[in-house]
């Protein structure tokens, strides 16, 4: 048996441990060539995303390679170190360092080698689904299936570097250590786990300054970057000092621990979270992104959906120009027809005014008359009438949700040469779309005569508008539907008059604005997802990894236990509780950090909807861990009661 064939035998005769790792690493493999395919697909350049689409992607597989490289060094680390004691025997057979460097070698490129090949293959038979999927989601006309040469060649190019390199900088692991210490592998005594007082508070400062500066005062980048650097720091912190601290103080409860097979799991615990703090800590930061990049598209996708639903006005049209206003409101009601869209339409006068609530605040202001027979004409709930001093704060529901700027029983209304006082009455109802901010403010008819008198040397403060609403809506519609048509169609028409300088009107159509955001957010969803299932799946490689490494020990352990009286039962419901929180504790507080940070940040760029995102992404990383955990618990479970008595 030569050299080759007895590498190639150690990777066959060890295939359950590297079966995990390669699959792991065959998965970045395809993923990263299914993105190739996408970039280098010959009809991309002529859609009309392409440029846009073909960046982004590209983005996303240098992230891809990028994790790739620390996913597989650590990778090997782990299966390494745990055949230390393999490596120790080959040592004092009298194996030489550089035949087990060789040997090493090896069989990470025999791995790397196969990895590369059944990530090809499987991503070459999930290509045209891909594609299929890119198409759909970025709305561009469908990509058939052609031969990727240039793909493939960029990926076996790219993973046989990226193993290639790292099969030599694993040799550091092995090649310095003592045949004695490879002997022990992984059976050397444990040392009780220490905690800090002092680092558990530590850490536990840390966390609340990352709170602090995210919700108290006025969210900017530097608090941005002091809450990622004191949350990534205190969630380590939590690890390492706060979570073994508290397993000790509940230890501390005999009725607690002196209870069933209490004792067994929970000291066992405090062992398993100390040994597995940077493990636990990569997962928690993994999970916490793949939580915020999901919670971030689903806010998102939200957000736009309810912004169409809420608008009542298919199409608005602000008229600062009258020389042209005849011309144009007919183009505007002979597109309308043609596309055989039935609507009602009324018109409405507006102030543009601050208000001294905030020096950048400002709100358009309308009669009592005018706003009630709008009201009347759209089918919404009039006002009662005002008293003199009062006035209505009318709000969509997106604008309610997101402006804090008004608050209280009074409003403070710029005049000439003082501020008047009016007390503030508020209402939410979605006809307040009118304006552009969804807020409107409502005044008494001579409160709001007087203004506009004021107002009268200003042609631009004074702004009159058009608005269609159609009859007999089905919801939101796609994208060849009639509305979503003549909105696009009208748009485009008054850009162009816009941009030759014919017109300062100004037209919005709800169909466009709403397929335009979904259009920009469609190419960063599927990367975000993408990238968060690729996390999502790491994580739990991660785990598995380290629980092989810990297999040996913990075998020898419950064997002994079995023949002092414990049962395969009890032995496995023990094993389950631990692996249970190694796999769900990081859940638990990459929810929290997601529902931390995202409320905020999303606040800050005007998406009102945090918990129901957050919560559903939070609910399919669970779902996915339920599936990794019940898997590899299965697998520990039947290799640890093969040491059973």
């Amino acid at each position: 048996m030569n050299f080759p064939q007895f590498a190639f035998n150690n990777v066959k005769r060890n295939a359950s441990a590297y079966m995990a790792y390669l699959f792991s690493s065959a998965f970045m493999v395809m993923i990263f060539f299914s993105y190739s395919v996408f970039i280098y697909h010959p009809q991309l350049k002529e859609t009309l995303m392409g440029a846009m689409a073909r960046s982004g992607m590209s983005i996303a597989t240098y992230i891809v390679y990028v994790f790739s490289f620390f996913f597989v060094l650590y990778s090997i680390g782990v299966f390494i170190k745990s055949r230390n004691r393999e490596f120790g025997i080959l040592t004092i057979l009298g194996a030489e360092a550089k035949q087990i460097n060789g040997l090493i070698f090896l069989e990470n490129m025999m791995i790397g080698t196969l990895s590369i090949v059944i990530g090809i293959v499987f991503g070459l038979l999930l290509s045209k689904l891909f594609l299929l999927i890119c198409s759909k989601v970025m709305d561009i006309d469908e990509l058939p299936f052609y031969w990727p040469g240039k793909a493939m060649l960029l990926t076996i190019l790219c993973f046989g570097v990226l193993f290639f390199t790292i099969s030599l900088f694993t040799l550091l692991f092995i090649n310095k250590r003592k045949v004695l210490e490879l002997l022990k592998g992984s059976s050397k005594p444990k040392q009780e786990p220490r905690t800090s007082a002092r680092l558990a508070l530590f850490g536990t400062v840390l966390l609340a300054i990352g709170f602090v500066s995210l919700h108290v005062g006025t969210l900017n980048p530097v608090s941005l970057i002091v809450a990622a650097f004191t949350g990534i720091a205190g969630t380590y912190f939590f690890y390492s000092q706060l979570s073994v601290w508290m397993i000790k103080r509940l230890q501390r409860s005999r009725q607690l621990t002196w209870k069933g097979i209490n004792l067994l799991w929970m000291s066992e615990m405090s062992y398993k979270i100390k040994d597995n703090t940077r493990i636990l800590f990569l997962v928690t930061v993994m999970t916490s992104l793949a939580c915020m990049s999901v919670g971030f598209v689903l806010a998102s996708k939200q957000t736009t959906e309810a912004a169409y639903k809420n608008n009542p006005f298919a199409i608005s049209y602000t008229m600062n120009d009258s020389n042209h206003l005849n011309d144009e409101l007919k183009e505007i009601d002979e597109q309308l027809k043609e596309a055989g869209l039935t609507f009602k339409q009324a018109t409405i006068e507006t102030i543009y005014n601050k208000i001294s609530a905030s020096e950048k605040s400002y709100l358009q202001l309308v009669s009592l008359q005018q706003y009630n027979q709008f009201a009347l004409e759209m089918d919404a709930a009039p006002v009662t009438k005002l008293s003199d001093g009062e006035a209505m704060l009318v709000q969509s529901p997106e604008a309610e949700k997101k402006n804090a700027d008004i608050q209280g029983t009074t409003i403070g209304i710029q005049r000439v040469n003082s501020v008047q006082t009016i007390a503030l009455k508020q209402r939410t109802d979605a006809i307040a779309n009118l304006t552009w901010a969804g807020r409107v403010l409502i005044l008494p008819d001579q409160d709001y005569e007087a203004i506009k008198e004021e107002k009268s040397n200003n042609n631009n403060a004074v702004l009159p508008s058009i608005h269609y609403k159609t009859i007999n809506e089905k919801g939101i519609p796609g994208q060849n539907d009639p509305e979503t048509k003549v909105g696009e169609t009208l748009t485009t028409w008054n850009k162009s008059l816009m941009d030759q300088g014919k017109t300062s009107n100004y037209l919005t159509a709800r169909s466009e604005t709403y397929f335009s955001k979904k259009n920009a957010m469609a190419l960063f969803s599927f990367i975000g997802l993408f990238i968060a299932l690729i996390f999502s799946f790491s994580s739990a490689s991660f785990l598995y990894f380290k629980l092989h490494t810990e297999l040996v020990v913990d075998g020898i352990m419950y064997r002994s236990l079995s023949k002092m009286g414990l049962s395969s039962k009890e032995m496995n419901t023990s094993a389950t509780r631990q692996i249970a929180l190694l796999f769900f504790i990081p859940i638990i507080v990459a929810a929290i950090q997601s529902l931390v940070v995202l409320g905020p940040v999303l606040n800050y760029i005007a998406i009102p909807y945090v918990r129901g995102p957050v919560f559903l992404a939070t609910t399919a990383f669970l779902a996915l861990q339920i599936i990794y955990f019940l898997i590899i618990r299965a697998r520990y479970i039947q290799a640890v009661n093969h040491n059973m008595v």
